[in-house]
């Protein structure tokens, strides 16, 4: 079967943060010190030569820029400075962009122009929306209940509409992943019975992220800080995105604290703030070689999520001490900043909470399909003739 090269494959991938894959002379050495790398999985260095030789279609197909979690190991042992840490990391925005049907996430990753305009456009949307609804039948001076500027009833319902969009945006991208990997990708037979066996694989690699835990090998620090920060914040957000779309109108009461409830939205703040404050400190500092190259994406990523948090604190104590005009206020510019961050999730590097597990769960099930069937093979009789 003829494969088709793309010769302008690594221009391509320069807008989505790969810079230095012709200084790639394939040493290996990345592999060598990469924990994670092994003899059905050979990552970096097959997926940096698959990029060389623009093997788009063949790597669009491959679990390996998922497997890797970018402690950056390997870019510090490349001896040709070629970044293949760096590379992954563009290779993993670049199948975002695959798996995405629409072609909005190529658009963001490419134009940072683009992004930041759809993010504008969406919160003025919303903001316009939302005030519409609220002086319909609402005063600024009441927050939940009666007369209420957004009652909850109306949020609660807003939230499982966005919900329910980003979910089938998610939905029908991992359809698309599980294709171009699981069916395109597989060239032996998956009993289906594996996709069974392997299901726990998914919910232990979403909460735990544990996989990332194992990428310092220097003995430096006693816990891996990146990934102590990087399971706070996702499971932060997490928490907050169940609270809100669950348990939003004992949220929205008040202005009385129902703790029960608001003890897991104070924790999971704390996670957002601290996550936020250590990335955006990590993005200037550039103390983890992880952290030396920005893509647009990224501060966008961050610096909207500062927004959210800011206004999000800021809401809640007007509204706990009774400011209520300033909480419907502050409350409007929150759910602006919180949509265009709901809906840009499919198509931004939050997809990686989807796509990650998804990929873990993919490689046990052809890992153990591959070691079947190379017994299944060495089982049969070898006949001379």
């Amino acid at each position: 079967m003829s494969v088709r090269v793309n010769p302008m494959f690594i221009d391509d991938l320069y807008h989505f943060g790969a810079e230095d894959v012709q200084l790639c002379y394939q040493c290996g050495d990345c592999s060598t010190v990469c924990s994670h790398a092994d003899d059905v999985y050979k990552f970096p260095r097959k997926s940096m030569r698959l990029l060389q030789m623009g093997l788009e279609k063949k790597l669009e197909t491959t679990l390996e820029p998922w497997l890797c979690y970018y402690c950056g190991q390997c870019s510090e042992q490349c001896p040709r400075e070629a970044d293949p840490g760096e590379t992954m990391m563009s290779l993993r925005r670049w199948l975002i962009s695959r798996y995405d049907f629409t072609g909005i996430a190529r658009q963001f990753f490419k134009s940072r122009i683009t992004e930041i305009i759809a993010i504008i456009t969406v919160a003025v949307l919303t903001g316009t929306f939302l005030l519409l609804y609220g002086v319909s039948g609402g005063s600024l001076q009441v927050y939940d209940g009666e007369g209420a500027f957004l009652p909850s009833q109306f949020i609660h319902r807003f939230d499982l509409t966005v919900g329910g969009i980003l979910a089938l945006f998610l939905v029908l991208n991992a359809i698309h992943m599980w294709y171009l990997v699981m069916i395109k990708g597989t060239q032996f037979d998956i009993p289906w019975w594996l996709y069974l066996k392997e299901l726990y694989q998914l919910p232990w690699h979403f909460f735990t992220q544990k996989r990332y835990s194992e990428c310092e090998r220097k003995h430096e620090h006693t816990f891996y800080m990146p990934w102590m920060i990087h399971l706070g914040l996702m499971l932060g957000y997490v928490i907050m995105l169940v609270l809100v779309m669950v348990y939003i109108e004992q949220l929205q009461a008040g202005p009385e604290i129902q703790w029960q409830v608001h003890i897991f939205g104070y924790i999971a703040t704390i996670g957002l703030i601290i996550g936020t404050i250590y990335f955006i400190r990590s993005r200037f500092k550039k103390h983890y070689i992880q952290y030396k190259k920005s893509h647009g994406t990224d501060w966008v990523f961050v610096v909207l999520l500062f927004i959210i948090v800011v206004t999000g604190i800021t809401q809640h104590i007007f509204h706990r001490t009774g400011l209520l005009e300033l909480a419907n206020i502050t409350y409007v510019i929150h759910l602006m900043s919180v949509v265009p961050w709901l809906l840009r999730m499919p198509f931004s590097k939050w997809a990686h909470l989807i796509y990650r597990p998804l990929a873990m769960y993919f490689a046990a099930i052809r890992r153990e399909a591959l070691v079947r069937q190379v017994s299944k093979l060495n089982s049969y009789p070898l006949v001379v003739k």
